[in-house]
């Protein structure tokens, strides 16, 4: 069980700041966090919802290492690890 790091705004960079020393960290983007810069998390999973990020026009400007998912993963993901919510 991996802990999954729900990352919005405004608190959202502080959550990034927790998974990127967090080795067991995955990340998952949603609302105004999908504008957070998540290069430092290098080599952990990155999720972003797609709703989130088509609402802000941003699909072409994620990193291509980000997933995109939509709701019911986001479930999944949810019940299968620890969640941190930083939303």
């Amino acid at each position: 069980m991996a802990n999954l790091y729900l990352l919005g705004a405004p608190a959202g960079r502080n959550g990034l700041a927790l998974a990127e020393r967090d080795e067991a960290a995955a990340v998952v983007l949603i609302q105004d966090g999908v504008y957070l810069d998540v290069k430092c998390l290098a080599g952990k999973k990155v999720y972003a919802v797609r709703k989130d990020v088509e609402k802000r026009g941003l699909a072409s400007r994620l990193p291509g290492s980000v997933e995109l998912i939509d709701y019911g993963k986001l479930v999944d993901l949810v019940l299968e690890n620890k969640v941190i919510n930083f939303a």
